[in-house]
């Protein structure tokens, strides 16, 4: 069992308002879990390992700018989303997934913790009338149907901030024969956080 203290630990800085959100999301999720499989039963007890401070790496890894507006691509149960609106309270986000009880999932929590900053939105990427700065995903779909989503969705120039593991070359390579002018960075996760879990997994940077 891991508790929210491995966020405080990796994320010294965080405000007492900071921490009780952080503190309140595996109950808001051990409620949710019981009657809408939004996390592996068998993985609660690594949440706050597995998907709090994973979705925080992209924290580590990237600028999220005052008042910039983020989606996250198939949200799920709200990750990476949840952590990051926690963690940058003036920065707007849109968590997105075409599934409606995931997406009532995470309404629900938006709503618990107070935060005015998320708006949990029921849809495909593609058929959303917005425009965003950043793209964030984690697991959702390989790059280039990520890219293919993102298509005339941008406020400027595409930026893409993804949760990836495994072996990534087919998905880059099938990406750059699109657009072979994207700048496409791998960072290892495991260059901020020493815990095993995340020796394999890594952050996506997408520019255009």
């Amino acid at each position: 069992m891991v508790g929210a203290e491995i966020i405080f630990k990796h994320f010294p800085e965080l405000s007492e308002k900071q921490k009780q959100r952080f503190l309140q999301l595996e109950t808001l999720y051990k409620e949710h879990n019981q009657r809408v499989n939004v996390i592996s039963r068998k993985d609660m007890d690594m949440f706050y390992l597995h998907h709090v401070l994973h979705s925080l790496a992209l924290a580590k890894a990237f600028e999220f700018p005052t008042g910039s507006e983020v989606i996250d691509i198939g949200t799920g149960g709200g990750f990476p989303g949840i952590p990051l609106t926690i963690l940058f309270p003036n920065v707007e986000f849109t968590l997105c997934d075409s599934i409606g009880k995931k997406v009532a999932v995470v309404t629900d929590v938006i709503e618990k913790l107070g935060l005015k900053n998320a708006t949990a939105v029921n849809s495909r990427t593609e058929t959303l009338n917005k425009h965003f700065d950043i793209a964030t995903a984690r697991a959702v779909a390989p790059m280039l149907q990520l890219w293919t989503w993102m298509q005339g969705k941008w406020n400027h120039k595409p930026c893409f901030y993804l949760l990836k593991g495994g072996d990534l070359t087919k998905e880059i390579t099938e990406l750059l024969k699109i657009k072979s002018s994207l700048k496409v960075q791998k960072q290892s996760i495991s260059q901020w956080y020493e815990e095993p879990f995340f020796e394999t997994k890594k952050v996506i940077s997408i520019y255009a």
